[in-house]
């Protein structure tokens, strides 16, 4: 347990005495007047002038062209996957390293997930490995790329830009370009981070964005699908809100649909997020930097950061146990959460999850050896002064 005592002291140094959570709303804003408006002007529910204030806001702030919020990412990022085109039992090539959300929704589209590697340098898809493992799997038929072994077609791949680093999109898309792939980002961990100057979820056709309550933003639960295509966000707005067709009185739906539609409460929330935005994500890369400091001389263990031509929001700090010392991973644990200081690990692989064991899935060394050494810490913006 030395090792992990030495953890919780330089932890404890950035993050200073008492409890500190993993990653907790900041809601000290303009939430509750706005909130207030909602309730004495009657508009809670799922129309009202903050709905289309905050997808204004949201298409404002990432530079897409187009936002229609929904009622949280896994939704955002079905109807995503759906817009760009993806059918039943086609294979969606997807990060074996990532929340279950990218697999979930896969599935409510009625496809399979076909789990890939990550790597080191970005923690999420590996353009490389994935290049070499659909050209050793994959036939063209039709002008269309199957999978040989299971003889479905593989139509979509998800990036998703793990604890806010965003993935090495221009060598995806050529690669996706090169097999005929459609891309679809799944950004829900990375808003306010930015590839090139370009914010993440511009780099292909629409993208998925995550409000939940330990999000950078949050509007207690909800999402947004963004896009700089307008015939998709309209198709979007259409099929999210049960395909109804505008008109003062009469109820006309023309499709089966989801009512998956943000209530005006919860984007209130939201507006009054945005709102402070620059300052959370100052806060966290302040954050970033004095975890990079106390992990400096720290032998075993380092702060991942940011790469160049990359601006970083740090949704989760992350620390990278040496190959070493990965066997120590829940002794730090452990230590740290008795201390009352939360931590976690990386999620449990995808392709060894009980409900996708059978789904096809490439070699994930890299993805296996991140699990096992990655420790997330407190990452709150309220852990730096003044930003609570």
């Amino acid at each position: 347990m030395e090792f992990a005592e030495s953890i919780v002291e330089r932890v404890r140094q950035v993050v200073g005495p008492g409890r500190a959570s993993l990653h907790e709303p900041s809601l000290m804003g303009n939430e509750l007047t706005y909130v207030t408006e909602c309730i004495k002007t009657g508009w809670v529910s799922s129309v009202g002038s903050f709905v289309d204030r905050f997808e204004r806001d949201i298409a404002a702030y990432t530079g897409a062209a187009h936002a229609v919020v929904v009622s949280n990412g896994t939704s955002a990022l079905q109807i995503a996957l759906q817009l760009a085109g993806v059918e039943r039992d086609d294979e969606v090539l997807v990060p074996a390293l990532s929340f279950v959300a990218p697999a979930n929704a896969v599935r409510h589209n009625g496809a399979w997930p076909h789990f890939v590697d990550s790597e080191a340098r970005t923690l999420g898809i590996d353009p490389r490995a994935l290049d070499e493992h659909v050209t050793s799997i994959g036939t063209w038929r039709d002008g269309k790329l199957f999978n040989r072994q299971t003889g479905r077609r593989i139509s979509a791949v998800v990036p998703m830009h793990t604890f806010g680093h965003p993935v090495d999109m221009p060598a995806l898309n050529e690669v996706a370009a090169r097999h005929g792939i459609t891309v679809v980002e799944d950004a829900a961990e990375s808003l306010g981070s930015f590839l090139g100057g370009r914010h993440t979820g511009n780099f292909s056709a629409c993208a998925a964005l995550s409000f939940n309550g330990n999000k950078i933003v949050t509007t207690g639960g909800g999402g947004a699908i963004i896009t700089n295509d307008a015939n998709l966000a309209r198709r979007a707005k259409h099929i999210t809100t049960t395909a109804k067709r505008p008109h003062p009185w009469a109820f006309f739906h023309d499709e089966v649909a989801f009512n998956f539609r943000l209530p005006n409460l919860n984007a209130a929330l939201g507006c009054a997020q945005l709102e402070r935005i620059g300052a959370f994500v100052a806060a966290k890369r302040e954050l970033a930097q004095r975890y990079a400091r106390a992990f400096e001389r720290c032998d075993g263990a380092a702060l991942f950061v940011e790469r160049p031509n990359t601006h970083v929001n740090y949704w989760l700090q992350t620390l990278i146990l040496s190959p070493e010392m990965a066997s120590q991973r829940d002794d730090i644990l452990k230590a740290t959460n008795a201390a009352g200081i939360m931590t976690r690990p990386a999620w449990e692989l995808l392709n060894s999850l009980p409900m996708y064991l059978e789904c096809p899935s490439a070699p994930t060394p890299v993805a296996k050896d991140l699990a096992r050494r990655i420790v997330n810490l407190p990452s709150g913006p309220q852990l730096i002064s003044g930003q609570a």
